[in-house]
Order: structure tokens, then C-alpha cells, then sequence
């Protein structure tokens, strides 16, 4: 048999050819045809942010959106390779934005050598999304006990049992360390803070609202800091 006539197993995931529901580069969304205009933007950014999260949290109540705080954090090392993950925004205001992870975390390890980072919140459900860039700073240990003091036992716990980001030998071992956290704080028992966990504040320097429009032809307008603490709306092209 000639190499060409034999037969081959190919995975069609990995083929869209065997299967062209699968090709990506066929997947269409026709996005909304209404768009947002300069005017209709809050002076401040973060004013701007609360308008369009209180709208994904209200869409999070009718099942539109799901976790309408979750956002991906982007950072990079020292030689300036970068990494991705989601997490749980738990606070923002003036300042910035607020999310919590343990110090010894990769993420972590990288705002210590480099604070700059970018966010981002994908509602794709309302063809939007709210990208930020700034810089880390950590929260003092008087906010990031207040805000420790709010999770759920088991979380508080979790705080505790994981080293994250770190190589562990099996599931079982941070299954034990759990299990061992929680005889020794049980429930209703107050968990102490983790001296390696604690939150990290993003201040600002960009904040662009993104809204999905037909044709392609997306709005983008974005915040830029200037030196007098105030800010400018540029528009960006799609």
C-alpha cells in the first residue's frame, strides 16, 4: 500500500475540516447596532465604571451575565514575559480597583518586580468590555483584614491551606492541609490572616469602554490620565 492511500485516525477537534462546526474561523457574532458616544460618558472614569457594572450586575440577576466581577489580570515578569488569569474584583472606588491573592502567588511575584498591570471585564453577553492599564500597589493590612473577615469560613481556610502557584505532589496533600486548618479552626472559630495574602490596589492610567457595533465597526473610547489628575476621552479606532 502506497503511504498515500493509507487510512489515518485524525481528532476531529483538532481538524475542522472533519467537522466545521468546530472552525473558529467560521464563528460569527453580529454585535448590536447601537454604540456609545463622548457625550454620553461620566467625567471621571470610575464613575463611568460603575454605570456599566451596576447595568452587567443587573444583567448577572435576569442569568445574562455570569460573574459580572470577574476580570483577567495580565502581568508579566521581570524579562517582561507575560501571564494571564482571572480573578474576583472586590472593590473599587477613586482609586482603583481591588482584587486579593496570596503574595506568593505568581501574579504577585511579578507585580514585585514589575507593578504594571492590565485588567480586563469581558460581559460578552452585552457585547462589552471595560479594559484597564495601571500600576499595583498592596493594600495596607488593616483593609485586607477588614475585607478577610467577610469570606466564608471555608474560604478563609482555602487562604490558608494553599500555597498557590506552587508545585504540590497531589490533590490529596492539599486536601490534608485543608483538613487540618479546619480541625484546627473550626466553624464559627475566628480564622486568623494569612501573613502572605493580601490585596492589590490597580490605579488607573488608561480605562477604555468597549462596545460592540455592527460591521465590525466597534466604539472604543478611552480615559487617559493626564498630569493634572484630570482625564481625556480619546476615541480609538476598531
Amino acid at each position: 500500500m502506497r503511504q498515500d492511500d493509507q487510512v489515518t485516525d485524525r481528532d476531529p477537534t483538532l481538524d475542522p475540516a472533519l467537522d466545521p462546526v468546530l472552525d473558529p474561523a467560521a464563528m460569527r457574532e453580529h454585535y448590536r447596532a447601537e454604540g456609545i458616544a463622548e457625550s454620553e460618558l461620566a467625567a471621571h472614569p470610575m464613575e463611568q465604571f460603575a454605570r456599566w457594572f451596576g447595568e452587567a450586575v443587573r444583567a448577572a440577576a435576569r442569568g445574562a451575565v455570569y460573574e459580572p466581577n470577574a476580570m483577567v489580570v495580565s502581568t508579566a515578569d521581570a524579562d517582561g514575559r507575560p501571564s494571564s488569569r482571572t480573578v474576583l474584583l472586590k472593590k473599587y472606588d477613586e482609586r482603583g480597583f481591588v482584587f486579593y491573592t496570596n503574595y506568593g502567588s505568581r501574579k504577585a511575584r511579578e507585580l514585585a518586580d514589575n507593578p504594571y498591570v492590565s485588567l480586563l471585564f469581558p460581559w460578552h453577553s452585552m457585547a462589552r468590555q471595560v479594559i484597564v492599564t495601571g500600576t499595583a500597589r498592596r493594600t495596607g493590612r488593616d483593609e485586607t483584614a477588614a475585607y478577610f473577615r467577610t469570606r466564608p469560613h471555608g474560604s478563609q481556610l482555602g487562604a490558608w491551606a494553599s500555597p498557590q502557584s506552587s508545585v504540590i505532589a497531589s490533590r490529596a496533600e492539599l486536601d490534608a492541609s485543608y483538613a487540618e486548618l479546619s480541625a484546627r479552626y473550626p466553624q464559627g472559630e475566628q480564622v486568623p490572616v494569612p501573613p502572605d495574602w493580601g490585596g492589590f490596589r490597580i490605579a488607573p492610567g488608561t480605562v477604555e469602554f468597549w462596545q460592540g457595533h455592527e460591521n465590525r465597526l466597534h466604539d472604543r473610547l478611552r480615559y487617559a490620565a493626564e498630569p493634572d489628575g484630570g482625564w481625556k476621552v480619546e476615541r480609538l479606532s476598531p
